[in-house]
């Protein structure tokens, strides 16, 4: 039974979900001397895929004073991505890119990764409630949120703006019925961490590594080198390509594996440290990214694909301008929401969708195999693989759909 009380919250901003997006966005309205209240369902530290940063997120990472807690972690280093299709092998240098700005990250276990940010959010004064949930919430002027607690408590909170970085659950777009569609197929991962194994200088451990299917362009694995010796290995596919029974997703990953040569000679029999995960019907979009009192940030409002590890670089990057866009509000200002954060945010998504695209007609693929590349076009393609897709000083950010297509013509003219 529901306990209900008189307790009435008020705060400045109320944020829903400790995730990377709402530890930063926290951060960054303490560094402004807000107040702030996080609001999360589960529990940390809790298991979270996406281990791979893109350097682009460093920046933001500093900006919120968390970079120091990170880089003193210890996680696994990573300077690139290196991609495999068959005996084809194409590997980008991360710092030796067109933008300017950071080259390196880390590839991180997220669940240690995130439980760094939002502790890194409280120390800076932000008030984080782990085990409560966010019911409902009435938009407007001052938007009122109702929660409830583990005991089953049931409270308000008043704020004057209500930011859902919730992720995958995306609270805001089902309560409001904001859900738009995504024009992405349905596609799912399965996926686990194994013990690779693997022997100094086999493989290059600061590099994400990206393969294709020997027979279907489509379908592409990820192995991501974590500290300890362990990996993040996955597959992504269009969903019916991955649907079986749950007690069969060890053994679908496990020949999965196999069928690739470099996975199936760095891991084709590396213990699996967890049972087989699935996650599918990922991609998401929303009508609007706010509206009276609230702002969507991340992938509460739109994840396009985990291809490209774009997703914490676009939450962090949603955190930064919706930040930015908050504290003229706050500080009286009229502020045009669509112009200040939602044009400039999906400009950069939309970007990683250019790319998202081509690499599952192939065409990206045809680009990044391409044996006589050349160097500046290369540094370009390689800034924006690191995230830096809002930089419009790169021709393959400002017109990003023309571009790869020429691109591509180019490539393929033998």
């Amino acid at each position: 039974m529901t306990t209900h009380t008189s307790e009435r919250t008020s705060v400045d901003v109320a944020i829903i979900g400790a995730g990377p997006a709402g530890a930063v966005a926290a951060a960054l309205l303490r560094k402004a001397g807000r107040s702030v209240l996080v609001l999360e369902r589960q529990h940390f530290p809790r298991f979270s895929i996406g281990e791979s940063l893109l350097p682009q997120s460093m920046a933001y990472l500093e900006e919120a004073g968390m970079l120091q807690a990170v880089v003193e972690a210890g996680f696994q280093y990573k300077n690139g991505a290196h991609f495999i299709c068959g005996d084809k092998s194409s590997a980008f240098d991360f710092r030796d890119k067109h933008s300017p700005g950071w080259g390196t990250t880390y590839q991180v276990e997220r669940a240690v990764f995130d439980d760094i940010l939002i502790r890194c959010a409280a120390q800076q004064g932000a008030d984080v409630r782990f085990g409560h949930a966010v019911r409902a919430v009435h938009t407007g002027a001052r938007p009122l949120v109702d929660v409830i607690d583990e005991a089953d408590r049931a409270y308000q909170i008043e704020a004057r703006f209500v930011l859902d970085a919730s992720g995958f659950g995306r609270v805001l777009p089902r309560l409001l019925n904001l859900e738009a569609p995504t024009g992405m197929p349905t596609r799912a991962a399965i996926f686990t961490h194994v013990q690779d194994g693997i022997p100094a200088g086999v493989t290059d451990r600061n590099k994400i590594c990206v393969a294709t299917h020997p027979e279907r362009r489509d379908v592409w694995f990820w192995m991501i080198p974590l500290a300890g010796g362990r990996s993040s290995v996955g597959c992504v596919a269009e969903a019916s390509f991955l649907e079986v029974p749950e007690a069969a997703r060890d053994a679908k990953l496990r020949e999965l594996i196999q069928q690739e040569p470099t996975f199936n000679r760095l891991i084709g029999n590396a213990p699996f440290l967890m049972p087989v995960r699935h996650i599918g019907g990922y991609a998401a979009n929303v009508e609007r990214l706010h509206g009276p009192g609230y702002a969507l940030l991340g992938n509460a409002g739109e994840f396009l694909d985990p291809v490209f590890s774009s997703g914490v670089t676009i939450a962090l990057r949603s955190a930064h301008l919706a930040v930015e866009t908050l504290n003229r509000q706050l500080d009286g200002e009229e502020v045009d929401w669509s112009a200040a954060y939602d044009v400039p945010l999906r400009k950069g998504i939309d970007t990683f969708r250019a790319f998202v695209e081509r690499w599952y007609t192939g065409a990206l693929q045809d680009i990044i195999f391409y044996p006589e590349q050349a160097p500046s076009i290369r540094r370009m393609i390689a800034a924006v693989l690191a995230g830096y897709a809002w930089d419009e000083s790169n021709p393959y950010v400002a017109d990003p759909v023309r571009r790869l297509n020429a691109l591509h013509e180019v490539c393929t003219q033998r």
